[in-house]
């Protein structure tokens, strides 16, 4: 059914409102119904950490496009480069193997992309699409992966992803550290999140862009959504200082 009708939608009508709002309501529930019934463990949604590499930064942009393309959304992004210390201190856990001083000379040498990525089974899904640690193998063995298309090598490898849930909320506090990394509810509890404070706010906007019928209805939907948010931050006063002083932000 098109969003806009030939006939025009007249403000004073309230019974033509509430049929509209209704018909709106309606569509949410059974759009959002089906889509719980159809993964029977509701809604899960993962946020993982994505490092560009020194050797692949001049590619960025493409590396973005393929993960966009399967399905990542990017929450925050920065673009910076590493101290020998604060690369040590995100490597931690490799300190004191042979590779370690040479892996902080590399992820020192430029600078790299920082993205927080969200999506469903996000961390797996990363690790499986940048495709193994090593390129060389990667070129052999997955060669549509991210590691074979842009590394060189097991150092060069282009992109990082973390392995694990714990080392997600680590990687992502490290280069985020305002970040805040709440858990996403998921089946019952997620259906209530959205019933109690999405759902009252979309229908407003949905059916306030009914009456308006602009010219580019997705920009102004995102807008109105935007200005009628009973949840926006109040804008702060106090600048926060970032520890990586040479970072800024991309988008």
């Amino acid at each position: 059914m098109d969003l806009y009708t030939s006939k025009s939608f007249d403000s004073d009508n309230d019974q033509t409102n509430q049929q509209r709002q209704s018909t709106v309501e309606d569509t949410l529930r059974s759009d959002h119904s089906s889509r719980m019934d159809s993964n029977k463990h509701g809604i899960f949604v993962e946020r993982t950490l994505a490092l560009i590499k020194p050797d692949a930064v001049n590619r960025a942009d493409e590396i973005e496009t393929i993960l966009l393309n399967h399905g990542f959304a990017i929450l925050q992004k920065r673009r910076v480069t590493l101290t020998a210390e604060q690369c040590s201190d995100f490597y931690s856990e490799h300190y004191g193997k042979k590779f370690f001083p040479s892996l902080v000379a590399f992820m020192t040498s430029g600078p790299i992309v920082a993205m927080v990525l969200a999506k469903e089974n996000a961390i797996q899904q990363w690790r499986e699409l940048i495709g193994p640690t090593n390129s060389i193998v990667a070129k052999e063995t997955y060669p549509d992966s991210i590691r074979a298309l842009f590394g060189t090598n097991e150092q060069k490898n282009a992109v990082h992803g973390s392995d694990s849930a714990v080392s997600a909320e680590r990687e992502i506090r490290f280069f985020f550290p305002n970040c805040i990394v709440e858990p996403i509810p998921v089946g019952q509890p997620a259906k209530d999140y959205l019933e109690q404070n999405v759902n009252k706010t979309l229908i407003k906007a949905l059916t306030a862009l009914c009456k308006e019928k602009p010219q580019d209805p997705v920009l102004w939907l995102a807008d109105k959504l935007m200005e009628i948010n009973p949840y926006k931050p109040k804008l702060s006063q106090v600048e926060t200082k970032s520890s990586f002083d040479d970072t800024h932000i991309l988008s």
